[in-house]
Order: C-alpha cells, then structure tokens, then sequence
C-alpha cells in the first residue's frame, strides 16, 4: 500500500514538473509575426531604400535569412523583425494574402537641414548605405573613392540622380529619391556634393 501511495505522488510530481516546464516555454516562446503590421514596419524600415524589390523576388525561407540579415543593420527588434518577415512571406505566393494596407502614407520624418553642413547632412541620411569612408556600406553602392567612378560626373548630373532617385544597371540597390529624405533641399544636396567631392574624389 505504502508503495502504491509512493508511486501515485511520484506520478503526481512528475506530471506538475511537467505542465509547468510546458507552460515556461509557452511564456517564453517569442510571438508569431503579424503580416498587417508587418506592412506598417516595412514601410517604415524598410521601404525608402527596397521599394524596388517585390516579395516574389525571394523564397520564404530566403526572406528568413535576408530578414535576420537586415535585422542587424536596421536596429529592428525581434518583434518588428517577425512582422516583416510574415508580411514579405504572406506576399510572394501565388495567391498572395490579402494584407490590409495603412491608409495614411508613411512620411520621412521632417529633420531640420537649413543649417547643417555637408558633413552632417551626410552623416544624418547617406552614410548607412554609403559608408564612413565613402566606399560604401551595402553591396550595389557606388565606391566614390574610385579613379573612374560616380565622382567623375558633373555637379547637374548628380543632384539630378540624388533628387530623383537612382537605379543603376545591375545593381540590387535603388537610390531612393533625396537619400529617402524628403526635407532635404537642393542646397542641401549641393552642399552634400561638395563635401562628397572634397573627402572622397581621387
């Protein structure tokens, strides 16, 4: 009898270990993406510079790698990082799911130009893709250290490609029209060349 007794709270114990060792994961397990607001985070992340590219570009698990690549560069936390992902996969299906779009258009953030210099405009909107060191920091951006390369074009031609975007032959990487900055003025873009031409110009 004593041993039965034994057995039955062994049991007991075991099963309570067990439940509570569920209910630990379930609570620390991270929540699934939600598409809806994954659209929102891609537009407001994402968008300015990979407004080019379609989900249908990339597999599912593709995007999986390329997400938790971005991640990094784009300071997105986990949650947002899921979002995104559940959106861009719920998109590049043959029958793609209906994501409910966000009527009010996502805006870059007003940012105070008149003032700044060419460095620090530089510094606040083109150096993430471009690069401390103007070499550039993404593969598909132009190296303006080069002998031969978008430095060599005239003042006209590149505030033309910087106020209205750029999408070079071959590159995976779009310019985004003013550096995905719509405050920026056309001073502020020939103060940015000026500083372009005077730190990284062979």
């Amino acid at each position: 009898m004593k041993n039965l007794q034994k057995n039955f709270y062994a049991i007991i114990f075991a099963s309570s270990s067990l439940i509570a060792g569920f209910s630990v994961q379930a609570a620390d397990y991270p929540e699934p993406g939600d598409a809806n607001k994954g659209a929102i985070a891609w537009a407001n992340n994402c968008s300015r510079c990979h407004n080019i590219r379609g989900p249908k570009e990339l597999r599912d698990d593709q995007w999986i790698s390329t997400m938790f690549h971005m991640r990094i560069r784009a300071g997105l936390t986990g949650q947002d990082t899921r979002d995104i992902l559940s959106f861009m996969q719920a998109s590049n299906g043959p029958k793609a799911k209906k994501i409910k779009r966000n009527s009010t258009a996502v805006k870059a953030p007003s940012q105070a130009t008149a003032n700044l210099s060419g460095e620090a405009i530089y510094s606040q909107t083109c150096i993430a893709c471009h690069g401390d060191n103007g070499k550039g920091a993404l593969p598909g951006t132009p190296d303006f250290t080069k002998k031969d390369g978008r430095l060599t074009r005239s003042d006209e031609e590149l505030l033309n490609n910087i106020i209205n975007g750029l999408q070079s032959p071959g590159s995976p990487m779009a310019m985004p029209p003013k550096g995905g900055n719509e405050a920026l003025s056309s001073g502020d873009i020939e103060k940015v060349i000026k500083y372009l031409r005077g730190n990284f110009s062979s």
